[in-house]
C-alpha cells in the first residue's frame, strides 16, 4: 500500500511538473505573437487616411483661396457703365442685324434728358467689351443728332471734358479712336463753347501724333476742331501742338 501510494504521488508530481514545464516552454511563444500584433496595428495606423494626409498632403492644401482666384477676370466688379447698362439705366437696346448692328431706343432720343445719360455714354467709350463698346459709341453719336442737342450739351461740358480726356488718354487704340470721334462730334454740336475745355483734351492727341497710324486721323480731327471752334480754337491748338498746320494755310 505504501509503495502504490508513493508511486501515485510520483506520477502526480510528474504531471504537475510536466504542466509547469509546458507553461514555461509556451510562455516565450506568446511574446512573438504580441510583437506581431503591435506591428500590424502600427502598420494599419500608418496606412489610415489621416496618416496618409499627414505624410502626403494634397497640393490644394498649399493654396490660399483668399489670394488665388481662377475666375479673377470674371469676378471683377463691373465698370460704372456696365453696371448702369445691366440695370437698364441706358434707355436703348442693341439689335443685331445681318450686316450691321443698330440701337433701338425705348423712347425717341429727343425726348430724353441728356443729364446724366450723355455723360454715362461718354464713360462707356472706355469699354473694351461687346456690347458696351457699340452701345456707348452709337448712343453718344445718336444723342448728339437731336435738334436741341446744343442747348442740352453745353451745360454738361465741364463734366464731359474730363470723361473724354480719360478716353483719349487710354492705352487701348480702339478706345482712343472712339474718344477722338466723340470729340469731333461734340465740337460739331457745341462749336466755340468747347474752346474753354479744349486745352485739356489736346495733350493726348499730341502724344499720339508720334504714332504714324494716328497722324492722319488726328490731323483731320484738329482741322474739324478749328473749323467748328473758330479762330479761338486755332490759338489753343497751336499752343499745344506747334506742328499743326491751319486749314487756312
Amino acid at each position: 500500500m505504501q509503495k502504490s501510494e508513493c508511486h501515485g504521488d510520483t506520477q502526480l508530481r510528474s504531471r504537475v511538473t510536466g504542466n509547469d514545464d509546458q507553461r514555461t516552454s509556451s510562455s516565450p511563444q506568446r511574446k512573438p505573437r504580441t510583437t506581431v500584433r503591435s506591428k500590424s496595428s502600427s502598420s494599419s495606423s500608418a496606412s489610415s487616411p489621416d496618416a496618409a494626409i499627414k505624410v502626403h498632403p494634397r497640393p490644394s492644401d498649399k493654396l490660399n483661396p483668399k489670394t488665388i482666384n481662377p475666375f479673377g477676370e470674371q469676378s471683377r466688379a463691373p465698370s460704372a457703365f456696365a453696371a448702369v447698362y445691366s440695370k437698364g439705366g441706358i434707355p436703348c437696346r442693341l439689335v443685331h442685324g445681318s450686316v450691321k448692328h443698330r440701337l433701338q431706343w425705348d423712347s425717341p432720343p429727343e425726348n430724353l434728358s441728356f443729364d446724366p445719360l450723355l455723360i454715362t455714354l461718354a464713360e462707356g467709350l472706355r469699354e473694351t467689351k461687346h456690347p458696351y463698346t457699340f452701345v456707348s459709341k452709337e448712343g453718344f453719336r445718336e444723342l448728339l443728332l437731336v435738334h436741341d442737342a446744343p442747348e442740352k450739351t453745353v451745360p454738361l461740358l465741364p463734366r464731359l471734358s474730363p470723361v473724354l480726356k480719360a478716353a483719349l488718354a487710354h492705352s487701348d487704340d480702339e478706345v482712343f479712336e472712339r474718344g477722338l470721334n466723340a470729340l469731333v462730334q461734340l465740337s460739331v454740336v457745341v462749336g466755340p463753347s468747347l474752346n474753354d475745355h479744349l486745352k485739356h483734351l489736346l495733350t493726348s492727341l499730341f502724344k499720339r501724333l508720334r504714332d504714324k497710324k494716328f497722324k492722319e486721323p488726328i490731323t483731320n480731327a484738329l482741322q474739324k476742331l478749328e473749323q467748328h471752334g473758330g479762330s479761338g480754337s486755332l490759338i489753343i491748338i497751336k499752343a499745344k501742338i506747334p506742328t499743326y498746320c491751319s486749314i487756312s494755310c
